[in-house]
C-alpha cells in the first residue's frame, strides 16, 4: 500500500520538500505517517491534518491511495 504525503507552508520550509510517498504494510493512523516520514522531529504541536483534502484528527487511519497533508498552526494578526 502506498500513500502521498504533502507539507505546507512553513512545514514544507522547515522540511525542505513539499511531498513524500509513503510505502506501508499495516494499519496506520495520521500520527503514523509523520513518524515514518519525519522521524527526526516531532510533529509541532497544533499542526493540522487532512486526509483527501479533509481535516482529520491524528487518530484517523489512512487507507491505500490516500493523500496526506500537513499544515502549521493558522496565526493571525
Amino acid at each position: 500500500m502506498a500513500i502521498k504525503v504533502r507539507y505546507f507552508a512553513s512545514l514544507k520550509e522547515k522540511l525542505g520538500r513539499d511531498t513524500d510517498r509513503l510505502d506501508f504494510d499495516r494499519v496506520m493512523s495520521v500520527a503514523d505517517v509523520w513518524e515514518k516520514v519525519v522521524p527526526a522531529q516531532k510533529m509541532p504541536e497544533n499542526t493540522l491534518a487532512a486526509v483527501n483534502m479533509e481535516y482529520v484528527a491524528l487518530e484517523h487511519q489512512v487507507n491505500d491511495g490516500d493523500e496526506v497533508a500537513f499544515f502549521p498552526p493558522v496565526t493571525g494578526g
